[in-house]
């Protein structure tokens, strides 16, 4: 039976989805912060004709390494972003928005069920409202902006239950640190987690966040918590997100395997 990860893959692809094969992926959402966003520019002008964005709408920038820029080259670096921005129908998330994908997530642009991709390590803090995310480097993001779609290896899944409610003081940095002290730095390199139980069916969006963003310190790709009520209350009424059915029945019914 195919995990959620494997499911969201198969709806993004017209290729059949295996553990191990390698597919073309339908990316939703494409950013690139001012860390990157630069080179991205740059990878786009250097190796492609013009038209070099796939889909304007779903397309970013998000200013938040240097907020504001503290050098000239972070500030000629945004400097580049906002042009390319304005000549190209981009919009721009500037310095004083916040943390990149913590906005994609609170502006609505993602939500359960969808693939986003950015310039930034930790993107796949995006599994803790039920979506698949991924960081990239600035040329495999070029590739993404221009096409709106990029290769995945698709992945091995774990899953993970916790069993029990811990003591109050415990926060979700305390989860995510023993699951690290088991699975250790490559523990999952190169895989999924899916996180199942009580105690991750009552944290808030911060602490899903908190757990979903230690995938990387363990190797993993992409850590996937599936929606709450509470979570696509959220989506819904913050982020003004009006969900497909699917999403609201059966992603709550997905135990997995």
């Amino acid at each position: 039976m195919p995990t959620i990860i494997e499911k969201i893959f198969q709806s993004h692809t017209e290729q059949r989805v295996e553990i191990g094969s390698q597919i073309w992926l339908d990316i939703d959402v494409k950013t690139a912060r001012d860390f990157g966003g630069a080179q991205v520019v740059k990878n786009l002008k250097e190796h492609y004709d013009g038209n070099y964005i796939h889909d304007p709408l779903h397309t970013f920038f998000t200013f938040d390494c240097n907020a504001p820029a503290n050098t000239i080259g972070y500030a000629n670096n945004q400097q580049i972003c906002r042009k390319f921005a304005r000549e190209n129908g981009i919009k721009v998330y500037d310095v004083d928005r916040g943390i990149g994908s913590h906005v994609m997530i609170e502006e609505g642009h993602i939500y359960p069920g969808i693939t986003a991709v950015g310039t930034d390590s930790h993107y796949n803090i995006v599994g803790a409202v039920g979506a698949f995310g991924q960081g990239m480097g600035d040329k495999d993001i070029a590739f993404a902006w221009k096409t709106g779609k990029i290769w995945f290896d698709v992945p091995e899944t774990i899953k993970i239950i916790f069993t029990g409610i811990p003591e109050v003081r415990t926060t979700a940095k305390d989860v995510a640190l023993k699951v690290l002290s088991v699975l250790g730095s490559k523990g999952a390199l190169g895989k999924a987690i899916e996180f199942y139980g009580e105690i991750v069916e009552k944290m808030s969006l911060d602490g899903r966040i908190t757990l979903a963003s230690m995938i990387t310190e363990m190797g993993g790709i992409i850590g996937f918590i599936p929606p709450s009520r509470h979570i696509i209350k959220f989506v819904k009424s913050e982020a003004e997100k009006k969900l497909k059915q699917y999403m609201q029945t059966k992603m709550l019914n997905m135990k997995g395997r």
